[in-house]
């Protein structure tokens, strides 16, 4: 048996770690290095967790193949972290670990830098060679002459001195030309502009939050803090200045926003304020982006981190303050494996580095806000805007009314047509929101009541419109048709749309006010790379009058001119069979709500709902948090939802029904002798078929967390065959 022997993590979901040998002719490799292994009968690269111990095994171990890194890749802290979010989360060690490294981290490349060829100036003597060189090379020679360190070869075939020239020059001994690695600059398109950011005068509320989280962030102690400020309370500022104060001990700084479109208005704040020392990760820059800002990060040449969840991984060294910005946001929740919440492992790994957690939002979370009662976490309030500016006055439209005076579908009302109109004569700027993309939601036969649905997943199409023509497309698998001009169940010639997204706003939109300058942010219009920041910029620059979008508008942006925020069918996530869809409404209008008046003009939000009178449209409109709060958590009391116990979701696929179903009670039933838990299901998932795939579900409720893994752990370890069929959700965010 040999007696060096290593687990490796490879990236394949459904395996634990793996047993290699290291053979003599190669060096022991440290925990965290990479190493090539053949796992079945391919070749992979995988990551050393640690030293296993000599022990009798009933297979044979195989040895490693090549060590790829004398040190260690990835650094023991992360490492640490992905090990936790691992065992929590039920995911794969090595599916954990290649979310924690750069772009093609485990493709068994050392490195992706780029690299780019610099010419200079030999120190041979001119004179011997002047008169066998031509006009364009005694130029080129001219230009170089001016820097002595060289000039990169693209900069001088801008300047019209071509390859062939350089070469003959080099020929002569005139010049020689090395290649140096260059850092992508991600800045460059990610932030709109960077100007010096001065600290501002902290109001009176922002220095008594700071007198409190100051002491927290200098002690080199574990601190949970929920600072709950309502929006333009000057979150950032605290944020700022709690960076401050930590880079002065020669800590890190972990800042994690929830969508792509925070991103380059807070990075831009923080590169104003702190320079070259701030990093930014996330899924909208390029791979050579990503893995030269993963790579800056890892050598330490930065000590300011901003990203998306997976930042929360960075190689950054010493963090000392992890902020999570807009605790409350679901996309901090990963929607396939490893499906970690951003936020909690951001509280962990600051528990692993001592470090001061701060979440911050103005809708915090029932989890977070009953956390924070029950003083698990220090709660810090500022409860008015910066320079006690008034928040939003809110109006709600019931749109019954509105149908019934108009007779037919009406996606503007009349309260926010005025209201726009006033905004466009004032040359003030509106946001209108819905969340929901597209031209319409579905399409029906009005004589037999088909619906046109997507043949893979049990959902109608969303119509799209092309030009003159309409598209259907599901939102799941990207399945897409032309509409058709007759029911294809009945072939009547009444095909009707049915209700609307946000293509059909910026249609009603731009035909109520066709001088107006209108743009619409949604899924499909910034698919280009860049092209999010570049509209963001122009709202700044006060080029466009009216913004249209989806959620990823409602939250964070600081548009000063913006005093209307007008929202469309508020009530759009109030059907979903999912005991969170009351927060979660509460939490959008409320941050939408807050996105309007942020200038010395006082703002106004007018809300267009069917059921005005549901409390969480109600709570909203009167911007009163504490109260939503209360009567949420006395709902979650009352039917034991979270925060009141924990919940596990568990997903089985199959590819009939019948299969998924039976596949799911084998599995349910193997869980149901462990105590301390109840199992709910199981039952069709609301998604009976998504992808191809049915789906049935069933649910794990209870306070032990532990309990409910391990058992979970058992049941499918006795069911190997149904391991790629198991999807595990952890503290899920989505009953879907």
């Amino acid at each position: 048996m040999p007696d060096r022997l290593v687990f490796v993590a490879v990236p394949v979901p459904q395996l634990g770690l793996l047993t290699y040998s290291v053979p003599s002719d190669l060096d022991m490799p440290e925990v965290g290095a990479r190493v090539v292994v053949s796992v079945g009968t391919r070749t992979m690269t995988g990551v050393v967790t640690g030293e296993a111990a000599a022990a009798d095994v009933a297979y044979t171990i195989k040895p490693l193949k090549q060590v790829l890194d004398t040190r260690a890749f990835l650094p023991p802290d992360v490492l640490e972290l992905a090990k936790w979010v691992s065992e929590y989360y039920l995911a794969g060690p090595g599916a954990t670990l290649a979310a924690a490294l750069p772009p093609h981290g485990l493709t068994g490349r050392v490195d992706r830098f780029k690299t780019v060829r610099i010419a200079a100036l030999t120190p041979a003597a001119l004179d011997e060679f002047l008169p066998k060189i031509t006009p364009k090379q005694h130029e080129a020679l001219g230009i170089l002459h001016g820097s002595p360190e060289g000039l990169p070869t693209p900069q001088l075939a801008r300047r019209g001195v071509t390859g062939a020239t350089l070469m003959r020059l080099k020929t002569l001994g005139l010049v020689s030309i090395r290649e140096e690695r260059v850092d992508r600059d991600p800045f460059e398109h990610a932030v709109s502009e960077i100007k010096p950011v001065e600290a501002r005068e902290a109001t009176a509320a922002q220095r008594q939050v700071l007198h409190k989280l100051l002491p927290l962030a200098t002690s080199r102690a574990f601190h949970v803090a929920l600072l709950h400020g309502v929006t333009g309370s000057g979150k950032t500022e605290v944020y700022l200045r709690l960076a401050e104060a930590v880079r002065i001990q020669r800590r890190g700084v972990l800042v994690l926003v929830p969508e792509i479109a925070l991103t380059p208005q807070v990075a831009a704040l923080f590169r104003g304020r702190f320079g070259a020392s701030v990093a930014i990760q996330h899924s909208g820059l390029s791979d050579g982006e990503r893995h030269d800002q993963w790579h800056r990060i890892r050598r330490g040449e930065v000590d300011v981190v901003i990203g998306t969840r997976s930042a929360i991984f960075a190689p950054l060294k010493h963090p000392g303050l992890i902020i999570v910005d807009e605790e409350h946001d679901t996309s901090y929740k990963q929607d396939e494996t490893p499906r970690y919440h951003g936020r909690d492992v951001a509280i962990m790994r600051g528990k692993f580095a001592r470090a001061l957690v701060v979440i911050g939002s103005a809708t915090p979370t029932i989890e977070s806000y009953a956390n924070a009662l029950e003083k698990k976490y220090t709660l810090v309030s500022i409860e008015k805007r910066v320079l006690d500016r008034p928040l939003a006055h809110v109006e709600v439209v019931n749109m019954r009314d509105e149908m019934g005076q108009a007779g037919e579908d009406v996606v503007l009302s009349k309260a926010l047509l005025l209201a726009m109109a006033a905004r466009l004569d004032r040359h003030e700027q509106s946001v209108i929101l819905l969340n929901r993309r597209g031209f319409a939601a579905s399409v029906i036969c009005r004589q037999c009541s088909n619906v046109l649905e997507c043949p893979n997943c049990s959902i109608s199409l969303t119509v799209h419109r092309r030009g003159p023509a309409f598209q259907g497309r599901c939102h799941y698998c990207n399945f897409t048709k032309t509409v058709p001009n007759a029911c294809e169940k009945c072939a009547a010639p009444y095909l009707e749309r049915i209700g609307f997204g946000t293509e059909r706003v910026e249609s009603e939109v731009r035909k109520a006010f066709p001088e107006a300058r209108v743009a619409r942010v949604d899924r499909d219009t910034v698919r280009r790379k860049g092209s999010l920041v570049e509209t963001l910029a122009k709202v700044a620059r006060r080029e466009i009058d009216i913004l249209i979008g989806t959620q990823m508008i409602a939250k964070g942006h600081d548009f000063p001119d913006v005093t209307l925020v007008g929202v469309i069918s508020a009530d759009v996530g109030l059907g979903l069979a999912d005991f969170r869809s009351a927060e979660r409404t509460f939490q959008l209008l409320t941050q939408v709500a807050g996105r309007a008046g942020r200038g010395e003009r006082t703002g106004e939000a007018i809300i267009q709902s069917l059921i005005p009178n549901h409390y969480s449209i109600r709570l909203a409109c009167a911007q009163d948090y504490r109260a939503f709060y209360d009567k949420e958590i006395e709902f979650r009391r009352t039917m034991r939802y979270p925060p009141q116990v924990a919940m596990v979701n568990v997903v089985v696929r199959g590819t009939s029904f019948t299969e998924a179903m039976d596949a799911a009670r084998d599995l349910a039933d193997a869980v149901r002798g462990a105590k301390g838990f109840a199992i709910l299901g199981p039952a069709p998932a609301p998604l009976t078929k998504l992808r191809g795939e049915h789906r049935a579900q069933f649910f794990l409720k209870g306070t032990n967390r532990r309990a409910m893994r391990e058992a979970l752990q058992v049941a499918v370890a006795r069911h190997p065959k149904l391991m790629k069929r198991v999807s595990i959700d952890v503290d899920p965010l989505s009953m879907l």
